[in-house]
C-alpha cells in the first residue's frame, strides 16, 4: 500500500445494523479498502459484505475487538471464513498465527498493551516500540495496527519511532478525525490509516451532506497526505530485452527520487539497476523467464507492491508475453497501478515519489 484510507463500518467496536447501505455508498464515494468487526451483525451478513467489497474491486479488513484470547481467536476464524484480505488488531499474535497461517489473510497486530473499550494503547513509548519489534520479526505477522491516537503520550514521535523500527507496514487506527491527524500519520511513515465513527459522525469538512460526501472528503486529505507521506515506496520494475536500456536510462533519470524506496526487480533487470544507479535499495528476484514474473504477480496478489513499472515492447513478439499479460490483469484485479511506457512511469514518479 502506498497511503491508503481504510473506512471501517464500524461504531463503538460494531458493525453498523446498516452496513450493506452505508457501503453501496461508500462504493459511490470512491473508497477501495473498507473494513468491519465480527460482532454487531450476523455471520451471514459480514459474508455478504465482504463478498460485495471483493466484487467492487476493493480490499476488505476485519478488525478484532477482543480482550480474551477464546474471542480473539474466534475473530481470527472469522476473517478465515469470511475470507477477507486483512486481519486487523489483536494481542495475541503467536495464537492467532496458528490459525491464519494457512490462509491468504494477511495479518497486522496491535502492538503494546491494549486496556478497555474503546481500546487505549498503554505503557512507555520504548516498551510499545519493542513489542513492535518482536511482533514484526514473526512470519506470519505481515505489518502492524498501532492505535496511535490512543495513547497518552507524544504521538507523533511514537508513529515516527515505530514506523522507523520496523520493515513491515504500519497502519495507524484510532481516534482519527482530522485532516491534521491523517497529515501527522502520513509524516511519520504510516502505510494508512482507518476512520470509523468520525466518517459516520459527518466530522469532516465536505462539499455536500451525507456519507458519500465525507468518503470524498477523506481521500482529498488523503490525496494531499500523500504528498507529505515518507513511507518507503515498493515498486516492482522490470523491462522486455528490448526496453532494457529504456529502463536504465529512466532509473538513472530519476535515482535521486528513487533513492530510499525498495525496488523488486526480476533477475536480469535487478543486476542492470544495481550496475546503473548502486546507491539503489534493490531485491533481485528470479528472472523473468524463469519464474520471477510470477514471484512479481504473488507480490501484487498479496497487496505487497505499491506499484509496477514495466517497459513492455508490444511490437516484438515475446516468449514471456503469457507473463506479462497475466502480471498485467492481476495490477488491474488488484488495483494496483502499472506503467508500461516511460511517459506513465514519469505519472507514477510523480504521484508516488513527488517527482517526474
Amino acid at each position: 500500500m502506498a497511503f491508503d484510507f481504510i473506512l471501517m463500518l464500524t461504531e463503538n467496536d460494531r458493525t453498523i445494523p446498516d452496513a450493506a447501505e452505508r457501503l453501496e455508498q461508500a462504493l459511490a464515494g470512491g473508497v477501495r479498502h473498507i473494513g468491519f468487526k465480527d460482532v454487531g451483525l450476523p455471520l451471514a451478513d459480514l459474508k455478504g459484505l465482504a463478498d460485495a467489497i471483493r466484487a467492487a474491486g476493493g480490499r476488505s479488513y476485519l478488525e478484532v475487538v477482543s480482550l480474551d484470547e477464546e474471542s480473539e481467536l474466534a475473530s481470527a476464524r472469522a476473517a478465515v471464513a469470511l475470507d477477507v484480505d486483512c486481519l486487523l488488531g489483536g494481542t495475541r499474535a503467536e495464537a492467532v498465527t496458528d490459525v491464519t497461517r494457512s490462509h491468504p489473510v494477511r495479518y497486522y497486530p496491535f502492538p503494546g498493551r491494549i486496556t478497555g473499550h474503546p481500546s487505549v494503547l498503554e505503557g512507555p513509548a520504548e516498551d510499545i516500540v519493542t513489542s513492535a519489534r518482536r511482533l514484526a520479526d514473526l512470519e506470519h505477522v505481515h505489518g502492524l495496527d498501532l492505535l496511535a491516537y490512543r495513547f497518552g503520550g507524544d504521538v507523533p514521535a511514537l508513529m515516527r519511532h515505530v514506523c522507523a523500527a520496523v520493515e513491515k507496514p504500519v497502519i495507524m487506527a484510532g481516534s482519527i478525525d482530522s485532516e491534521a491527524r491523517v497529515t501527522a500519520v502520513a509524516e511519520a511513515g504510516a502505510a494508512g490509516f482507518t476512520v470509523g465513527t468520525a466518517a459516520l459522525a459527518g466530522t469532516f469538512p465536505a462539499e455536500g451532506a451525507g456519507f458519500t460526501a465525507q468518503v470524498r472528503a477523506i481521500l482529498g486529505i488523503t490525496a494531499r497526505a500523500q504528498a507529505r507521506s515518507t513511507a518507503p515506496r515498493r515498486l516492482a520494475i522490470s523491462a522486455h530485452d528490448s526496453r532494457k536500456a529504456h529502463l536504465r536510462a529512466w532509473v538513472e533519470r530519476h535515482a535521486k527520487a528513487l533513492a530510499g524506496h525498495r525496488l523488486i526487480c526480476t533477475g536480469g533487470t535487478g543486476a542492470m539497476i544495481a550496475e546503473a544507479a548502486p546507491g539503489l535499495t534493490v531485491t533481485r528476484l528470479q528472472r523473468g523467464g524463469r519464474g520471477g514474473d510470477q514471484q512479481l504477480g504473488a507480490l501484487i496478489a498479496t497487496g505487497e507492491l505499491d506499484a509496477v513499472i514495466f517497459f513492455a515492447d508490444p511490437t516484438v513478439s515475446h516468449a514471456g508475453a503469457a507473463d506479462t499479460q497475466a502480471l498485467t490483469r492481476l495490477a488491474v484485479l488488484h488495483d494496483t497501478p502499472i506503467a508500461l511506457s516511460a511517459s506513465a512511469a514519469d505519472m507514477l514518479a510523480l504521484a508516488l515519489l513527488g517527482k517526474a
